[in-house]
């Protein structure tokens, strides 16, 4: 489904986006920075994980 397949593209680029934010806030030294980069990644990580569920629940 399109859709499924949005939202799984949406989750790798929340994980993305988040572990670069939180690399480059330590090495900067930017805590807040580096937390959000957690935070994000974070999210990203919980979204490819509902996606997965939701794949292994579906009928083929």
């Amino acid at each position: 489904m399109v859709v499924a397949a949005d939202e799984k593209a949406q989750a790798k680029g929340e994980q993305i986006v988040g572990k670069a934010k939180k690399t480059v806030g330590g090495a900067v030294g930017n805590e807040s920075l580096e937390a959000k980069g957690k935070d994000e990644e974070s999210q990203g990580d919980l979204s490819a994980a509902k996606e997965k569920a939701k794949d292994a629940i579906k009928p083929k």
